[in-house]
Formats: C-alpha cells, sequence, structure tokens
C-alpha cells in the first residue's frame, strides 16, 4: 500500500473559529496519528484507535499492509503554513530602514528589483527564498515576482524541482514607476498570457495575474488584466489594497471618476474568486462587503504594516463581511518570512484595536484560512482525507525560554498561545512537501 504515517500530537481545523464555537472548529490529538499515501491524508486520528488498523506490533507478523511509524515528539504537528502575499525579490532587503511605503519603493525596492532582468540572479535568489520558506514552515505561498518575465521562469523552475505548491506571477506596471521597470498594457498581457500558458496548472504550480497597485498600472493595463482572467478561469489577481493613507489618496488623484480604490479594481473586473488583496488596512464598511460579497480575499500582513507604519488591520471588520483572511509576511516591508513571528505581530495588532486574537484563531489563519483564501481549502490546509499531505512539526523544545514556558501550561489554548507568541524558525522541526521531509540545499 506505500502508506507512510506520523505519530505525534496533532491539530488541524475544520471550520473558522469566529463562525463556530471554538471545539467544532478544530480536531486535536495529544497522541494522534496522520496517515498517508501517495503523498495524500487518508486518514487523521487518535493512535490508539488508529495503530489496529494501520499498525503493525513486534509480537506480531508484519503484513503488506503494515506500515512504520515516525514518531515526532516534544512538539506539534500541523498542516503546513500559507503565505498569502509575499514578494521574494525583495528578501535580501530586509530591514531596510526608516520610510514609509512610496518613498520605501522609490528608495529600496525599485532598485532591488531592476536586478531580476538577469536571470541568473533571479533563479539564486528564488533557490534561497524558497529554502528559507521551508526553514520557516511554510508550504505554500502567494508570490510577486518583478516585471521581468524571467523572473517568474526561475521561481517556477526552482519551486518545481521541489514538487512545492505556489503560486506567482510578473509585476504589471505601466506608469508611475523608473522607466527601466515599466512595461506596456499589451507587452504585459503579452508576457502573462504566455507565462501561464507555460506554468499554470503544471504540476503543484499556479498563476496569478500581477497588477503591482493602482498607481504604477493605467486603466488599459488593468482592464487587460481583467481580460486575462477571463480568458483563463483559475488564475489568480494578486495585488495591493489600501496599504498606506497617501497612497488612497494618491489613488483618488489618478482615478478620480471612481468611488474608492476598491472600485478601481472592480471596474476592471478584478474583484472576484481568487482575487487576494494584500494589506486592506484602511478600508470601509462598504468596501468589505463588496469584497465578502464578490469572493475575494485580504492578506493581512502583520510586520509589514507596523514597520512601515501603515496601520492597524481591522480583523473583526473583514470578519463580520464574512471576507476570507489569509497572513501574509510581505518580505522586504514585513521583517520575517516565519509565519509564526507575523502570528505574534497580528496579536499586538488586534491588542491596540482593543481586540483580541487567540491562537485558535491565528493557527486557523495560518493553515485552513489561508487556504480558503486562495480557494485551495479543497487541496490543502487541514488533514481531513485526499487532502495533499503537506504538513510541518512544530518544537516545544526549539529554544531553552519555549522549552521552561511550555512545562507550565495547564491547558492546550494557553500552550498554543505561548507558541504563537514565542515560536520561530528555530521552532521547525521539519517541514514535509507531499509526505515527504524537505530540506532545498
Amino acid at each position: 500500500m506505500n502508506l507512510q504515517a506520523f505519530r505525534g500530537e496533532i491539530l488541524h481545523f475544520l471550520a473558522d473559529p469566529a463562525t463556530v464555537s471554538s471545539g467544532q472548529s478544530y480536531q486535536y490529538f495529544a497522541d494522534g496519528l496522520l496517515v498517508i499515501q501517495a503523498g495524500k491524508v487518508i486518514d487523521c486520528g487518535d493512535y490508539e484507535v488508529l495503530k489496529a488498523v494501520y499498525c503493525h506490533s513486534e509480537s506480531e507478523s508484519k503484513s503488506d499492509s503494515d506500515i512504520d511509524v515516525v514518531h515526532y515528539q516534544h512538539g506539534l504537528i500541523m498542516p503546513g503554513f500559507i503565505d498569502c502575499h509575499v514578494h521574494y525579490p525583495q528578501v535580501d532587503m530586509l530591514a531596510a530602514y526608516g520610510e514609509q511605503l512610496l518613498q520605501w519603493l522609490e528608495q529600496y525596492t525599485y532598485p532591488q528589483e531592476r536586478k531580476f532582468s538577469d536571470k541568473d540572479y533571479a533563479s539564486e535568489v528564488a533557490k534561497y527564498f524558497l529554502q528559507q520558506l521551508v526553514k520557516a514552515g511554510t508550504t505554500t505561498a502567494l508570490v510577486f515576482g518583478t516585471v521581468h518575465p524571467q523572473s517568474v521562469d526561475a521561481f517556477f523552475e526552482q519551486a518545481e524541482q521541489h514538487n512545492l505548491r505556489m503560486i506567482c506571477g510578473k509585476v504589471l506596471m505601466d506608469q508611475n514607476c523608473p522607466d527601466d521597470l515599466q512595461d506596456t498594457p499589451q507587452l504585459g498581457y503579452q508576457q502573462s498570457k504566455e507565462l501561464i500558458e507555460r506554468w499554470h496548472g503544471k504540476g503543484r504550480l499556479q498563476y496569478a495575474v500581477t497588477p503591482r497597485f493602482a498607481p504604477t498600472c493605467s486603466q488599459q493595463q488593468l482592464n487587460l488584466a481583467g481580460k486575462l482572467l477571463a480568458q483563463y478561469p483559475g488564475v489568480y489577481i494578486h495585488t495591493h489594497l489600501c496599504e498606506n493613507k497617501k497612497e488612497i489618496d494618491w489613488v483618488a488623484e489618478l482615478f478620480p471618476q471612481r468611488s474608492s480604490y476598491l472600485d478601481v479594481y472592480d471596474h476592471a473586473k478584478l474583484v472576484g474568486k481568487r482575487s487576494v488583496f494584500a494589506h486592506g488596512v484602511h478600508l470601509t464598511d462598504d468596501d468589505c462587503k463588496k469584497l465578502g460579497d464578490n469572493q475575494a480575499a485580504l492578506a493581512f500582513c502583520p510586520s509589514s504594516n507596523l514597520f512601515l507604519g501603515s496601520g492597524l488591520f481591522n480583523l473583526k471588520q473583514a470578519q463580520q463581511h464574512k471576507v476570507a483572511v489569509g497572513i501574509g509576511s510581505d518580505v522586504g516591508a514585513g521583517t520575517s518570512l516565519s509565519i509564526m513571528r507575523n502570528l505574534n505581530q497580528a496579536y499586538k495588532i488586534q491588542q491596540l484595536r482593543n481586540d483580541k486574537l487567540d491562537a485558535f484563531q491565528a493557527l486557523y489563519l495560518a493553515t485552513l484560512g489561508g487556504a480558503k483564501a486562495l480557494d485551495l481549502d479543497h487541496t490543502i490546509g487541514n488533514f481531513t482525507a485526499g487532502k495533499e499531505a503537506d504538513f510541518v512539526v512544530l518544537d516545544y523544545q526549539g529554544c531553552e525560554a519555549m522549552a521552561r514556558r511550555i512545562s507550565h501550561c495547564d491547558t492546550l489554548a494557553e500552550k498554543l498561545f505561548v507558541l504563537t507568541m514565542l515560536a520561530d524558525e528555530r521552532h521547525i522541526k521539519a517541514t514535509h512537501i507531499m509526505g515527504k521531509k524537505i530540506n532545498i540545499e
């Protein structure tokens, strides 16, 4: 049967804790068993119950249906983390000092992105980026390339080597940016079309049509992005929305005939299922209603929003309007690829809003919530039968402070909260892709 089995403490989510009682939102097994065949989950449950079905003992003869078990102790097995917004070309400009969004783009981002005209350079960065992503426990990401199509080819080639489920796209921008980083509406359309036909649906790879943001895109370019979505059902739209107040004012100046920043995208037919908008820090209730009604999603980027001084994301507002929300590391405006570090920042943002973010809600956003935001919850995000077996093992003893603090926890809720506050890359014991432990060297 070629079965694999992994024993240990297991947690996964079945529903959003914001919409059902906490006990109905997740399954937790203090001593659980995750059973995998051909890279997909076939069972998950209590070890004592499932061992009789799948496991042999030393006193029994081993049959063809028996499997050996990998036992992960002192840790927690969870579905792999999902990063709903990240710029892989920015990984080498982490911690760039002192600016807010628009100045930061000019001073740091655009000079870095020029380098990606060189495919060899792009390939080296893509490999490093994916290596760090996996070390942080992230198994799926929605990723910005640069305006250069070779930046996307390089990324997908690296991701394909390791069978990663990744989504990426070439940046579209034809105005209000450096001349050597501009395309034209027709060139951007044609290059995106070629990339879609080359990569979308190849293995576990998918394509995102990627206007950088409304200020750098003419109406014609946005309209052609909408045409791509109509021509290729199933591709994504990935862009930025309402991150910074000066940015919002700029959009109003550039598109005076539109009622809001979101309306600029809606007018171009870019708001729908598989539309993922990064940030959404400053949204009206009408904006959120439109997002929810159209099944669009938001990527909450905690570290980035704090680092650039953009504002405090209103998670409750999104929940009230039934907008799917996932977590984004953003990088390099964010300061870490670790989703766990970003959950730490997400909690603090909600505290500053006089709201609460408990550990169950946070870990839901990092896994099944992210899968729903990317319209992939039929494929990844939890351990229900048939899902792809991407998972991470979190180590309670990854550092002395964590090990000591966990030893004083009395409840699951307390232990998970400590995990979301203190865990980082050091606490990733293993990352598995389709059941196989992965290390990108």
